[in-house]
């Protein structure tokens, strides 16, 4: 094909910013993996062009059909690498039938049930992060109305001088929810409910999920046959609405341990294909949590990050972290013969570098180390012995470098030195504020008293996350939809002590939201003078039934249960709304065997239609849910109504 056609498909996919790199090479794994979904957006700058629409597509009965076959083909030949005698000239990889893994639509992380939707409510947490979900595997035909908005209900905002109604949202100028918010609900619900207002406006999410202890059996309770499988279907659910909500340069940190790690690694790359991956291990327990042949120190966190950016901008290395180096280089002694432009003064003040002086071009200086003028030193590459070198860094450069050095105090004057691993992002994090049982336990107690919350993050953990992506983003939104105890919240607040205007969302479905997650972080606006925050729910409809069948302690109350629900609630189109004696018989047969409380738990929950968990937006003037005037009037400020 000639090369004129090379070069207009390059210029048309040239028209997609998201298909090219800040080195304006092409990101062909983008290409393939648009293609292979028939994006709507590609397909149709495809066919904006007549020549190249005639190339991939095939017309029938007025209808243009993309050939994806022979659209990927032909990104993957020779012939599209220009000039290029081999197609394999970067490329490293497993390939089928001349094709690279990545590059097959049929090659992905599959497991049982992943065209599932998991709505898995929680209900519980227990010791070491167990936390039991009741769930339901939910297939596509079943879940048309799960992710529409829902009503918000419970609003209230907390202040330093307490609580109020709120009255009003705050936007910002150009129209996004300025407002931080703690939301309880199922959060896959919440994800989908926010995702019109916050679509591509959230700059970070940090989440730290449940972690599925290989030795709790039954972390999905209704679902043990398929720990890793219902795991999996559970978070790929989330990851790829919380996607949606990304800003382009925003970036993903997901905590997570040993069980899971490698199974989520692989579904970040495939969900996020056109992001960076970085794992790193963060050892937040000096002591260990002792397993059956180690003891664990440290946990993961994963940051999925923009193709090409630059993101990662600050974290603060602690001192022992640091290996320093002299800053002079004994490579040559010969300031004159080799590089006169690294012969220059270092200016000290207060035993701090402040700056540097200007290239000698004389040698009109005393034969010393240090020169003083005032408060400030004039320090030169002179060695112990008097004799000259040279700076590692030209002039022109050093000033790049500056906060790098530091200025150490020696016999014959100060000895500059270099931080070799200074403002290099390791990939291991150890530091003694990282530990979970000071800085996470004690912490939240000492905020809620009588908060039982089981094994809370550091603080500082998290922190350092945040303000190393964010530290000069002072109007971020930060998204946490795992919010547990609030820790996430606690951080946006700690770093906006800098003056900034940082946000959180917060979304927990769990009951102790109220007593540990809003406590907290009320505590901390109280005590550190900061913003405000509102707190607002779900407007639970069948979900108010799910919390009863969970409270229920006995099959006698079961049953009574089911009275109320088959009256009240809504029910699956194939549910019998009536309760024959026989069937009443059946199930109270089931409780007498073993489990058998559980087993009829899960059988009411499965009556229940999951499309009503809670109340939609669309139905908030529906006199049966009885919306109040003043939750109208929030729900319509929110949408935009």
């Amino acid at each position: 094909m000639p090369n004129n056609f090379h070069q207009r498909l390059i210029n048309l996919l040239k028209c997609d910013d998201s298909l090219w790199d800040e080195e304006d090479e092409l990101i062909t794994a983008a290409i393939h993996r648009r293609a292979r979904q028939l994006d709507h957006d590609l397909v149709r700058l495809l066919l904006s062009d007549d020549e190249i629409k005639a190339e991939f597509f095939e017309e029938i009965e007025g209808h243009w059909i993309f050939n994806v076959h022979a659209f990927t083909n032909y990104l993957s030949s020779k012939n599209f690498l220009a000039n290029s005698y081999t197609r394999f000239r970067n490329k490293i990889g497993l390939n089928i039938g001349d094709k690279y893994l990545r590059e097959r639509g049929e090659v992905s992380l599959v497991w049982p049930y992943r065209d599932c939707v998991l709505e898995g409510g929680q209900t519980r947490e227990e010791e070491k992060r167990k936390e039991i979900f009741f769930n339901e595997l939910l297939a596509q035909d079943e879940i048309n109305r799960l992710f529409d908005p829902k009503v918000l209900t419970n609003w209230k905002r907390y202040t330093v001088d307490g609580e109020e109604s709120p009255t009003e949202i705050q936007r910002g100028e150009n129209g996004v929810i300025r407002e931080n918010l703690i939301i309880k609900g199922n959060n896959l619900v919440a994800l989908h409910t926010l995702k019109d207002q916050f679509r591509g406006k959230v700059k970070l999410i940090y989440i730290d999920p449940p972690y599925n202890p290989d030795s709790q059996a039954n972390t999905f309770t209704y679902n043990n046959s398929f720990n890793h499988s219902s795991w999996l279907t559970f978070m790929k659910n989330r990851l790829e609405v919380a996607k949606e909500l990304l800003t382009k340069d925003g970036v993903i940190i997901v905590a997570i341990d040993e069980n899971e790690q490698a199974y989520l690694g692989v579904l970040l790359s495939e969900l996020f294909a056109e992001h960076e991956t970085h794992c790193i291990t963060i050892v937040h327990n000096p002591r260990g949590v002792q397993g059956t042949n180690f003891s664990y120190t440290h946990e993961y966190a994963y940051f999925v990050i923009p193709q090409g950016k630059k993101v990662i901008g600050n974290r603060r290395i602690p001192p022992n972290e640091i290996t320093w180096s002299n800053f002079r280089n004994w490579g040559g002694e010969s300031r004159r013969e080799n590089a006169k432009n690294c012969f220059y003064p270092v200016i000290v003040e207060n035993d701090e570098v402040v700056g540097f002086g200007d290239v000698a071009e004389d040698h009109e200086h005393p034969l010393t180390q240090t020169v003083s003028h005032g408060e400030r030193d004039f320090v030169y590459p002179i060695d112990a012995n008097m004799i000259e070198r040279k700076w590692r860094y030209a002039r022109q450069s050093v000033d790049e470098v500056k906060h790098l050095l530091r200025a150490k105090q020696t016999n014959t004057g100060y000895q500059i030195e270099i931080g070799k691993d200074f403002g290099v992002h390791r990939t291991v994090w150890q530091d003694s504020r990282y530990d979970a049982n000071i800085y996470g336990t004690q912490l939240v107690k000492a905020l809620v008293p009588n908060c039982n919350f089981a094994f809370p993050k550091s603080l500082w953990n998290v922190y350092d996350c945040l303000y190393s992506v964010m530290a000069n983003d002072k109007d971020a939104i930060v998204l946490d939809f795992f919010g547990g105890s609030g820790t996430t919240a606690h951080a946006v607040l700690e770093l906006n002590k800098d003056g900034g205007k940082r946000r959180f969302i917060i979304c927990e479905q769990m009951h102790y939201v109220e007593a540990v997650t809003v406590e907290r972080v009320r505590k901390v606006i109280e005590l550190n003078n900061q913003d405000d925050f509102i707190y607002c729910e779900l407007m639970q409809y069948n979900e108010a039934y799910m919390d009863k069948i969970q409270a229920t302690e006995s099959s006698e109350e079961l049953v009574t249960l089911w009275e109320e629900i088959a009256e009240n609630s809504f029910l699956n189109y194939y549910v019998n709304p009536k309760t024959p004696k026989d069937a009443v018989e059946a199930f109270k047969a089931i409780g007498g065997t073993e489990n058998g409380l559980d087993k009829q738990k899960k059988l009411l929950a499965e009556l229940l239609d999951k499309n009503q968990l809670y109340v939609h937006f669309s139905e908030i003037d529906d006199e049966d849910f009885a919306v109040s005037r003043e939750d109208k009037l929030l729900n319509k400020l929110v949408y935009g109504g």
